[in-house]
């Protein structure tokens, strides 16, 4: 069953954010992920929405997010993204068929 990953993202530096994203993007392919929304400034239409960036990944189902998240790889990006991006997080399953 697919799964995804939601960012809700505020980039900080975006140079370092660029640095990060070259990094992390490969980890994300190599893992069996795809960008499904990727882009800055959300259009909210309903209360609030205080990021600059949301990201939505879709990857074949939870293990795999998780052989990603703990990659190598994605860990150096991780690394990178420290200082540069201020984020929240999600993995979430999806519905069946």
């Amino acid at each position: 069953m697919p799964a995804y990953v939601i960012v809700d993202a505020d980039v900080l530096d975006e140079a370092t954010a660029l640095e990060y994203h070259a990094v992390a993007e490969p980890s994300i392919r190599h893992h069996g992920g795809r960008y499904l929304v990727a882009g800055p400034t959300p259009e909210a239409v309903e209360g609030t929405w205080e990021s600059s960036r949301v990201t939505v990944i879709e990857f074949p189902d939870m293990e795999a997010i998780r052989r990603w998240y703990d990659s190598p790889e994605y860990t150096r990006a991780r690394e990178i993204r420290r200082s540069a991006v201020r984020l929240r997080m999600l993995f979430a399953e999806g519905v069946p068929g």
